[in-house]
């Protein structure tokens, strides 16, 4: 099927021209049709394969222009850097048409972002906390919402969204099209089907754990982090082979320390990413990564589903992530739009078990690579990986199962510290003692009559 085949308008055919693009994606394909007719839809399919555009394409096709202020197309994404990318890749969509489009996320002046909704929109793509911010302070009017998009919505909820999802669900307009898609369906993504949305359409192009079939992964058995990097240096030392490179770990912690020890050899080819950046240096990095100003780019998982760039080479992931489906979601982002993808996972002995539950979730063996012969094997541990050094047989620590081991610590009060609870009685013989106390007026008016 073509793009033509799905009687698509003119704007948007041009604007699809423009971008290359001839054939739609089986997710677009499938989804076309169903988003189309206003039913409700379930969308599940691996990242990378063009959800952005399979719930946009129709969306846009049946809007009609109009001068409205309030918007009627709501997207909700879990993280800053995915508005940016969905606003960037619905504007390429938009380009020949009227409609107005607007990201709204936090970290940046909520008054900008005001006065910008004041203005009026058609299209509204938001993250949760903020888009409830703007419709509480009344300047986003929620009344006019048609259709409602929640994007990496399993994303969304283990960031623990489901509260302000459930907030601005109350104040939408209750006749709205629903449209959900997620990589992967959770029980959490069943009970919120099951509550807000009404007899939803399933379009379904892959199994959870199914990886893209273009991506050819490799695993390289690493005894520690700093041998981790002493590989890196080695392999991406190749500027030819490794041109866009993507390099996934699994904290903020971690992506600090390789940043300063890669940085030391590749400067101005590196940079990273993580949510304690600032948002300008995120967009910075996000954007020199995206125009081959830096060939590498350090991030965290909260990132993986928030980045959609073109043309990854590699993908490394420097940890072998501890959760299955974020080592499928960290590869999906090279091999996108069907071309061939190349992932690497350097797995450590501690981390074995991890890469034998990412095979069990593919339901497949990732190839073994041997290391380079020449690859120095680092000493050197980090904080993690130092051993726990126990004590034995220390005479001066006493074991708390021996038979004459002290018990919990406890002794009698001192006689004179003992005090008795007399409850009521006991206040009002002090009442009786002390008489009413002198309020402020009774002691100017005692001291005034002592001086005559």
């Amino acid at each position: 099927m073509t793009f033509e085949e799905l009687k698509l308008t003119t704007p948007l055919l041009n604007a699809i021209s423009d971008l290359g693009f001839v054939t739609p994606t089986p997710i677009q394909e499938k989804s076309f049709s169903v988003v189309s007719s206003g039913r409700d839809m379930v969308g599940i399919a691996q990242t990378g394969t063009g959800k952005t555009f399979a719930y946009m394409l129709p969306l846009l096709r049946m809007l009609p222009f109009s001068t409205q202020e309030n918007p009627r197309i709501l997207v909700l994404v879990p993280t800053r850097e995915l508005v940016i990318q969905v606003v960037d890749e619905t504007k390429k969509l938009a380009k020949y048409t009227n409609i107005r489009v607007l990201g709204v996320y936090g970290g940046t002046n909520i008054n900008t972002q005001k006065k910008a909704v004041a203005e009026g929109q058609d299209v509204i793509i938001a993250t949760p906390g903020r888009l409830y911010d703007l419709a509480v302070s009344r300047v986003l009017q929620l009344k006019s919402i048609q259709k409602l998009v929640i994007d990496e919505v399993d994303v969304m909820l283990d960031l623990g969204f489901r509260h302000q999802l459930v907030n601005i669900f109350d104040i939408l307009p209750k006749q709205r099209q629903n449209i959900l898609f997620s990589a992967t369906m959770t029980e959490d993504v069943e009970e919120l089907l099951s509550v807000f949305f009404k007899n939803p359409e399933k379009v379904s192009v892959a199994l959870s754990g199914e990886p893209l079939k273009n991506i050819e992964q490799q695993v390289y058995l690493v005894p520690n982090f700093y041998t981790k990097v002493n590989l890196l240096l080695d392999v991406l030392a190749d500027t030819k082979t490794f041109y866009k490179v993507l390099l996934f770990v699994k904290n903020k912690k971690t992506a600090d320390l390789l940043f300063e020890l890669l940085d030391k050899h590749f400067k101005e080819e590196l940079c990273v990413i993580h949510s304690n950046k600032t948002q300008n240096y995120r967009i910075r990095s996000i954007r020199q990564f995206e125009a081959g100003e830096n060939r590498i780019l350090i991030a965290t998982d909260v990132m993986a589903r928030g980045l959609d760039f073109d043309n990854i080479s590699h993908v490394f992931n420097v940890d072998t992530p501890e959760y299955a489906e974020n080592y499928i979601h960290r590869i999906g982002r090279t091999g996108r739009a069907e071309r061939k993808g190349h992932a690497f996972v350097l797995t450590a002995p501690t981390e074995e078990k991890n890469l034998d539950a990412i095979e069990n979730l593919m339901d497949m063996q990732i190839e073994r690579v041997a290391l380079p012969e020449n690859l120095e094997i680092s000493e050197k541990l980090t904080y993690e990986e130092r051993p726990v050094i126990k004590e034995i047989n220390n005479p001066n620590k006493r074991n708390p199962n021996d038979e004459d081991a002290p018990g919990p610590a406890f002794h009698e009060k001192k006689e004179k510290n003992a005090k008795e609870n007399l409850g009521g009685s006991y206040r009002r013989e002090i009442a009786k003692k002390y008489k009413k106390p002198l309020t402020k007026g009774d002691k100017n008016y005692n001291k005034r009559n002592k001086k005559k």
